[in-house]
């Protein structure tokens, strides 16, 4: 599988703004089928934690006093991806985040993203359900430590990202999975999927 760069945020809230923040980034670098590189900082961007979000995350006010701010990480991040094509479960909200978060640097996204969430509802349709923490036990995929933390949801994702690509290799023939393939495929409705995949196989 072509290199990937899965990543997930924790945040204040849902939009992004003023008042919304990122505190927390993980990004997993996925290349030849594994995991090479991985990158996580806390961010402080001067917001409180809602209780409600540092019950969901363990992420607290406290935690995030001596934390770089969120001009720093962002600043590192965007170098430690650079032009890798970016993932991450239900990345519409994630991408939400890293575009505000980089447009507050100067800086604007490249890629574009690949949604493991809309991939798994296509390609697993018998999984329980497609919730993150749900297919990771459902596919029996490894254990990455606390969920609704950014690394740890991060690896999540890249594994599940594996086990769909593993999916496409055995269930339907596809020997070349791409970042690509992945993001034309999320646009496809699930009934439609083995035909998408076999004009692909044509070429």
């Amino acid at each position: 599988m072509y290199p990937i760069a899965v990543i997930d945020f924790e945040t204040t809230g849902i939009t992004p703004g003023t008042h919304c923040r990122a505190t927390e980034i993980g990004v997993v670098i996925l290349e030849g089928g594994r995991i090479v590189d991985r990158y996580q900082s806390l961010m402080n961007a001067g917001l409180p934690i809602p209780a409600f979000i540092q019950n969901l995350t363990g992420i607290s006010t406290a935690m995030l006093r001596d934390a770089p701010p969120p001009e720093q990480v962002m600043g590192e991040a965007a170098d430690f991806i650079g032009d890798l094509p970016l993932l991450a479960h239900n990345a519409s909200f994630d991408q939400k985040f890293w575009d505000f978060e980089l447009s507050r640097i100067g800086r604007t996204r490249r890629q574009p993203f690949a949604c493991s969430l809309l991939l798994a509802r296509r390609l697993l349709p018998e999984a329980p359900n497609h919730k993150l923490g749900t297919l990771n036990s459902w596919a029996c995929l490894p254990d990455t430590g606390k969920a609704h933390r950014a690394l740890a949801d991060a690896e999540m994702a890249a594994n599940l990202t594996l086990h769909l690509a593993g999916r496409l290799r055995e269930k339907h023939g596809i020997g070349d999975v791409s970042h690509q393939l992945f993001c034309s495929l999320q646009k496809v409705p699930a009934a439609k999927i083995p035909e998408a995949l076999r004009r692909h196989r044509a070429g």
